[in-house]
This record gives C-alpha cells, sequence and structure tokens, in this order.
C-alpha cells in the first residue's frame, strides 16, 4: 500500500520557516507595531518589523520558491512581506498570484507583493486586466499597485500596453472607491513620466478627471496635471 503524500513541508523547510519566523520576533519592536496602526495596516498576526530588517534578512535567506510558499501559509505579516524578496517570479504561477491576492488584508502587504514580486512575473500585465474588474478592494488596488509598478520597472513594455492601461483610469471606468486610492494616482502618474507620448495621453487622462463632478476624480486629476505638466518632468522627458 502507497503511502499518501504529506502536504507538511520537508523537515529542513520547517526548520528555515522557524528560524525565519524567530529571526522576525527577535527584531520586532514595539515602535514598528505601533506604526502598523499608524498607516492603517490591519493585520491578524503580525511582529511589528521595520522593511528594513525584513530586507536584510531576505538577504541572509536568498531565493527560494518553496520557503516564500511555506512563509506565506503561516500567516504573519512580517512572513508574507518576506516573500516578496524571496520568491522567484520565474517560478510564480497564476494561480499563486489569484491565491494570494484573495489572502490580501491590507494596503501594506498589497502593495509590497506587486512592487517587488508579482509586477517581475511573465503574468504581470494579464493580472492587471483581470483584477481590474474583480470585487474585493484589494484585488482591485493590486491590479492599479501592479500597472504602477510596471510603468516604474517594465523597461520592455511599449506604450501600447500603457495606453491601454490607462483606459481603467478613465472617469468612466474608474469607480469612485478606486479613486480614493492613492494607487490609481500613482499608475497615472508614472505612466506619464515614462516618456514624452505617454505623457500626452497621461495628461488627457488627468485632465478629464479634474473636470469630473467627483471629488475623489478631481483630486486624482488636478494632482496628476499638476505634476505631470511640471516644468521638473518635462525637462527630464525631453533629455
Amino acid at each position: 500500500m502507497s503511502r499518501s503524500r504529506s502536504s507538511e513541508p520537508p523537515r529542513d523547510l520547517r526548520a528555515q520557516v522557524r528560524d525565519a519566523l524567530a529571526a522576525l520576533e527577535a527584531n520586532s519592536t514595539k515602535r514598528d507595531r505601533d506604526n502598523l496602526a499608524r498607516f492603517g495596516i490591519t493585520a491578524k498576526k503580525a511582529f511589528g518589523v521595520s522593511m528594513a530588517n525584513i530586507q536584510a534578512l531576505a538577504k541572509r535567506l536568498g531565493r527560494s520558491h518553496e520557503l516564500a510558499a511555506a512563509l506565506w501559509k503561516t500567516g504573519w505579516h512580517e512572513a508574507r512581506l518576506l516573500t516578496s524578496f524571496v520568491d522567484e517570479p520565474s517560478q510564480v504561477t497564476p494561480a499563486q498570484m489569484d491565491r494570494w491576492c484573495r489572502d490580501f488584508d491590507n494596503w501594506g502587504i498589497c502593495d509590497t507583493v506587486c512592487f517587488h514580486l508579482f509586477d517581475r512575473t511573465p503574468y504581470a500585465w494579464t493580472k492587471v486586466d483581470q483584477w481590474h474588474d474583480r470585487r474585493g478592494e484589494f484585488v482591485k488596488r493590486a491590479a492599479f499597485a501592479l500597472l504602477a509598478s510596471l510603468a516604474l520597472h517594465d523597461k520592455r513594455a511599449g506604450n501600447e500596453a500603457f495606453i491601454k492601461g490607462l483606459v481603467l483610469v478613465e472617469p468612466r471606468r474608474c469607480r469612485r472607491t478606486e479613486l480614493r486610492e492613492e494607487r490609481v494616482s500613482w499608475a497615472l502618474r508614472l505612466i506619464g513620466r515614462r516618456n514624452r507620448v505617454l505623457n500626452t495621453h497621461a495628461v488627457r487622462v488627468a485632465r478629464r478627471l479634474a473636470a469630473s463632478p467627483d471629488a475623489a476624480a478631481r483630486w486624482v486629476g488636478k494632482g496628476a496635471v499638476k505634476e505631470l505638466t511640471s516644468p521638473l518632468v518635462m525637462r527630464r522627458l525631453k533629455t
């Protein structure tokens, strides 16, 4: 009779997870725990560890897809932040992205995973398209955080992809609740700073938002117009 496969990670992997959690706990401080509440980050299980210490631990651990998966399963906020720097982007699957995205329970984990991991996967653009119209506060936020991250990090993407992304920010497409999220503004501004062509498209969208009767849309639009037409941005685009 064959032995059934256990869902438990191998013993050495369990030891790595245990040691990682111990290191996180050792670096926890009251100040960092207080900062979670201060910045509106709600997490059921949190040690309170600075991002600098999380990144330092990630460097010591190195890249490991299996370790990242095991850390995520612990449910600890800082362990999940750690996965952003430990997981291997080439090994991340679309199913994993959907699963983790459903687990997002605060803006900190959403933005960190999108900015440091998901945007480096081959499926990033597909997930922007899929997530922006889904239900769930942090699923929608992930779409715009991912779009902003791609605008900053994806040096190979052409203008067409970002022009399509700007459609998601249009007043007729972007819901009021989404416009209150700073990641919508962040995506619009970063796209408009890539080059002069995208700047022109982004400013047009921003002006339409600025003319909206909705206060949140006006806030996003006016701020983006001010930045994207500023002398500083214009000089950078010329060079």
